[in-house]
């Protein structure tokens, strides 16, 4: 399985359905969260530490977290989850 999808899979509480294929998730992604949520979400991905996310979207501790709380809460709207599944 790819990352993207192992990585929704344990954010988004309920997936109702199969998420899409890789490339359809990251286009889906990069239309429904901001640049930086987007940033984040792909540097989650690849384990990168929390002071290098910090460092690289150019923020400190509280608007990390603010980022952070954000695109998870985005993932798990029903909108958005909708987009991600077949």
């Amino acid at each position: 399985m790819n990352k993207f999808t192992q990585e929704l899979q344990k954010d988004i509480n309920k997936i109702i359905g199969t998420l899409k294929d890789e490339e359809q998730l990251i286009e889906t992604l990069k239309r429904k969260l901001t640049k930086k949520e987007f940033k984040f979400y792909k540097l989650k991905i690849e384990n990168t530490d929390e002071s290098l996310i910090k460092k690289e979207l150019q923020c400190d501790d509280e608007r990390f977290e603010a980022i952070k709380k954000q695109t998870l809460l985005k993932l798990n709207q029903e909108k958005i989850k909708k987009e991600l599944t077949l």
